[in-house]
């Protein structure tokens, strides 16, 4: 419990900082309430779901999350707000003790997806794949997002990946594929979790 209060009053306080800063009181106060409503459905999550484990590991992951992994972990709140919205539950089940929160349902259901601590849609056969990323993003912290949107900015206008690129097996033979069986299993974060675990989409 202690923990998930925590973590929505880092995310409160955050808002509130950001707001303060671009908009004088007005904006703090703008700001504290955006905290509010991404932090408070994170927060509970985390509570509800025991996701951090109270030995050290768990203690040591909760802080980097909500310290140099911050804008991580507030892009994944937002996520989790979105999948809550929509009437998506958080596993309870799997998310105890494992550092994340995993949410039932995913945003497609030919993949998983995961947002900072926040995966979506994952199962057994891919779950090591999706905390890759979020080991990533634990080690880059607020360098993570911007190199994974960069990388895919310039995969699709320079796609270097097709010098390597399994064309016998894998043919780039119509637009959706371009990106589906091209740009998105050659970005380097996904390269790199599909090394780990699963098979790139052909």
């Amino acid at each position: 419990m202690i923990l998930g209060i925590i973590s929505a009053a880092v995310h409160i306080v955050l808002g509130a900082v950001l707001g303060g800063a671009s908009g004088g009181t007005i904006g703090l106060l703008v700001g504290a309430v955006v905290g509010l409503l991404v932090g408070a459905p994170f927060g509970w999550a985390v509570a509800s779901t025991g996701t951090y484990g109270r030995d050290p590991k768990g203690i040591f992951l909760f802080v980097v999350d909500h310290t140099w992994s911050l804008l991580n972990t507030v892009a994944g709140a937002l996520y989790l707000a979105l999948h809550l919205v929509f009437g998506h539950q958080p596993d309870r089940v799997v998310s105890q003790g494992s550092g994340r929160v995993n949410v039932v349902e995913g945003v497609s259901p030919r993949y998983a997806t995961t947002i900072g601590t926040v995966c979506a849609g994952s199962s057994p056969g891919i779950q090591r794949h999706e905390d890759v990323h979020i080991l990533q993003a634990r080690l880059l912290g607020p360098l993570y997002l911007p190199l994974v949107a960069l990388n895919y900015v310039l995969f699709t206008i320079a796609p270097v990946w097709l010098i390597w690129h399994d064309h016998s097996n894998a043919p780039i033979n119509r637009f959706t594929r371009y990106f589906e069986i091209g740009v998105y299993p050659h970005v380097w974060h996904e390269a790199i979790a599909y090394r780990i675990q699963g098979t790139p989409p052909r």
